[in-house]
């Protein structure tokens, strides 16, 4: 009889840390959560954001350097399913509201599946994921309003030293102008954040379960664009006077320039990549800490495929050089902590809190001096 609860003991102290890591991973806040086979889960997310812009060229060319967007509404829901106790399948999409620069619309979108190659009850205690996801930034079209500005510089020296050979001052000005456009400069005002390509996330996730309570983990991926020309531009020429009487938009209508103009944009690689720590109190309470890392690659015009007459094929290719590198990428790192209460077995509330800083090229809109986040997030499984 001794020998026998001797034997029960020791196999429940053998049992209790697979039925602990278990425990820890079925907390829907943590980074290695996964459903049970056939379950199914849902994460909505409220969240309102401050930023205050930069001073990076962009923003000084809108007059938005130093301003203060709040408050930035951003939503998202994200859904999977358990095909089985190790395989899942998982979409998600986020909508951002910005009032302060008019720009609304899907800001990400992905649909994929995710594989644990290891279980941490075989492994000490070691999990590892590969996954691949569908980047839906193709949903959309990207658009925007293109503020297009002839070079005053350029048009007063040509006009200058067409009149000193002899032109009239209407020959001289036509010089003048077409040489403006050929260096015209502008900015992009955007109606929507979709970048208006498809693509695919690949990526791995691995963690460390090391007690009922701990976990740690961390993860990599890479997201790969597919270049086309799913996008809307609006052209609009400056009123602001190049030459005595003439302004960018009297030269671009009297050139008979198209209102709108579509662009096949370059093929983009970024790479994302992250560390997660999560602590669950009781069973009530956890909280989970995070740094993350995305990259934002500089987007790059390889061709404005709308037709143009011949006297504006000049200054569509020089557009076209001009914008084959937009300079308008950025990196942001992001700090977050995260304070969730179970409600019930099914139900989940977390609060959270998020601090980017970031690096942005000399022509990105998305620097920032200051970028926070709070929100809610409901979690439900069912």
């Amino acid at each position: 009889m001794k020998k026998s609860v001797k034997m029960a003991v020791a196999a429940s102290m053998l049992a209790t840390p697979a039925m602990a890591n278990a425990s820890v991973l079925k907390n829907m806040e943590n980074p290695l959560y996964m459903p049970d086979a056939h379950g199914v889960y849902s994460k909505l997310t409220n969240g309102v954001m401050l930023k205050v812009a930069d001073s990076s060229e962009a923003h000084k060319d809108k007059h938005h350097d130093g301003a203060t967007e709040f408050p930035i509404i951003r939503i998202q829901e994200e859904l999977g399913y358990g095909i089985t106790d190790r395989w899942m399948a998982h979409f998600s999409a986020q909508y951002t509201h910005d009032d302060d620069i008019s720009r609304t619309g899907l800001s990400g979108g992905r649909l994929g599946t995710t594989y644990r190659m290891f279980t941490p009850e075989h492994n000490n205690g070691w999990t590892v994921d590969v996954y691949g996801d569908l980047h839906l930034g193709g949903l959309g079209e990207m658009r925007g309003q293109y503020n297009i500005s002839g070079d005053e510089t350029t048009a007063k020296s040509t006009f200058a030293k067409a009149k000193m050979a002899g032109m009239s001052d209407e020959d001289a000005a036509e010089s003048g102008l077409k040489a403006s456009l050929l260096k015209a400069s502008g900015v992009i005002d955007y109606d929507n954040y979709s970048n208006g390509m498809w693509g695919y996330h690949v990526g791995t996730k691995f963690g460390r379960v090391w007690n009922d309570r701990f976990t740690t983990s961390a993860f990599v991926e890479v997201l790969r664009t597919f270049g086309d020309d799913n996008s809307r531009i609006r052209v609009v020429g400056s009123n602001a006077s190049i030459l005595p009487g003439y302004s960018t938009a009297l030269v671009l209508a009297s050139a008979g320039a198209p209102s709108e103009i579509t662009a096949k944009f370059k093929s983009t690689t970024e790479i994302n990549a992250g560390l997660n720590t999560f602590y669950q109190w009781s069973s009530k309470w956890s909280t989970g800490t995070w740094f993350r890392y995305n990259q934002h690659a500089s987007q790059g015009v390889d061709k404005i495929t709308t037709n143009v007459s011949s006297a504006l094929e000049p200054v569509k290719n020089a557009l076209e050089e001009k914008l084959s590198d937009m300079q308008d990428g950025f990196d942001e790192y992001i700090i977050g902590l995260s304070v969730a209460h179970q409600f019930t077995d099914h139900a989940q509330v977390a609060l959270y809190g998020e601090y980017t800083f970031d690096t942005a090229e000399k022509r990105s809109q998305n620097g920032t001096d200051v970028k926070a986040e709070m929100g809610v997030r409901v979690n439900v499984k069912f």
